[in-house]
């Protein structure tokens, strides 16, 4: 009877097969959640010109739009990790999917400013479960620390799929049909989407006991670098934030139209999503330091070139600066396990994107002010001197990540 006490005591054990089907759909749901979230988080660059000569706003103005949806979603990713313990992260995560492409349908009826605030605000908190949530899931699919920082870069690689796709579509549909109707294709999407996830995503996607007891015994992180990670995380979104909301205004002063504007954007996207697995693969070669240090540096050269070459040699700058400005995050995000302490991996990520995404909400409101005052190419050289300031951080992060008791 030995063996039978045995069998009924111990829990069944996953066959191969079953678990491996459950790590590939965490990850494909994932991946489709951060694609299609990036995706309609980054077309809003593409309208802001639009919205501009349609409501007559200042640049401060336009600066509080793009904040509005990143604020909204900041804000928010403590919570939405909190709910998910007590509602589960399949259910979060199809809730905030169906609410953004609901704010989208919202915003293409907008008569004037206050609803289209009112919109992109309730989709920065329907996108504010996308991260926190689908990150802890992708990690969380994965046996071991290699294959989770593999799963890392291509779920981060999906979303500059995303950022490639969208915007590009969209320039297309101002280009044919008006910014009214692309908005409700994007509506549309948000929606299909939802669909989709809730066939992909896990029934487990909640946290589990097992996830707990992880969390426990990765509780001795180093707990010294996750300040500045944080900073640098901050520092690094506000730049790119910040010069991506006022890339499409240097395009039209070099002549651009608006569909080159939205080709032009998705050509940074392109090289950004093979920098997020280009930057993830030489941080685990080189370290965390040396790559935000080769990428940043090489960041703040390509803007100040950018401010200075004519159009035809800014459509080639556009994919290798892509590629440095978007590939660092991967290398952050892939440290935020290592320093994250006593927090879980789903608190630990939630804190990272809060700080990260905060910055993209409070960028382009400062740089838009700041664009006023002193004109855009005093503002984006600014920008530029201040994304060097991620070079000591990072240091200290590494020294953290070496010397974890010190």
């Amino acid at each position: 009877m030995s063996w039978l006490l045995i069998a009924t005591s111990s829990p069944p054990m996953p066959s191969p097969s079953s678990a491996s089907y459950g790590d590939r759909s965490a990850v494909a749901a994932g991946s489709v959640a951060h694609a299609v979230h990036d995706g309609l988080t980054d077309l809003v660059y593409v309208l802001l010109p639009v919205w501009q000569q349609q409501f007559l706003l200042p640049y401060a103005v336009v600066g509080l739009l793009r904040g509005a949806y990143s604020g909204a979603m900041a804000s928010c990713q403590l919570t939405m990790s909190r709910l998910a313990l007590r509602f589960g992260r399949r259910r979060l995560l199809l809730a905030g999917t169906v609410l953004t492409g609901c704010a989208y349908l919202l915003a293409s009826q907008a008569l004037g400013l206050y609803t289209l605030l009112l919109a992109l605000v309730l989709g920065g908190l329907g996108a504010s479960t996308q991260h926190p949530l689908a990150s802890a899931l992708v990690a969380d699919s994965q046996r071991d620390e290699t294959r989770m920082r593999q799963a890392l870069a291509h779920y981060n690689f999906a979303g500059d799929v995303g950022k490639m796709a969208l915007p590009a579509l969209t320039g297309i549909g101002l280009a044919y049909v008006g910014w009214r109707y692309s908005l409700l294709g994007a509506g549309a999407l948000g929606l299909a989407a939802a669909g989709l996830l809730a066939w992909l995503l896990p029934k487990d996607a909640a946290p589990t006991a097992q996830g707990a007891k992880r969390s426990a015994k990765e509780a001795g992180g180093a707990h010294g670098g996750l300040t500045p990670l944080l900073l640098t995380g901050f520092l690094d979104t506000a730049a790119r934030s910040g010069f991506m909301t006022f890339l499409p205004f240097l395009l039209q002063a070099h002549g651009a139209g608006k569909a080159a504007i939205g080709l032009a954007l998705s050509l940074l996207f392109v090289g950004g999503a093979f920098g997020k697995l280009a930057c993830g693969y030489l941080g685990a070669r080189i370290g965390m330091m040396r790559t935000v240090w080769l990428s940043e540096t090489a960041t703040s050269l390509m803007i100040a070139l950018a401010l200075i070459v004519p159009l035809w040699a800014l459509w080639l700058l556009l994919p290798p600066l892509g590629l440095v400005l978007n590939g660092t995050s991967t290398a952050l995000a892939g440290t935020v396990p290592a320093v994250s302490g006593k927090e879980s991996r789903e608190r630990g990520f939630a804190r990272f994107y809060t700080v990260t995404i905060g910055a993209g909400a409070i960028a382009p409101v400062l740089f838009g002010a700041l664009s006023d005052r002193v004109g855009l190419t005093d503002a984006l050289l600014t920008l530029a001197a201040v994304l060097l300031l991620t070079l000591p951080l990072s240091w200290k992060v590494e020294q953290a990540l070496t010397n974890p008791g010190a």
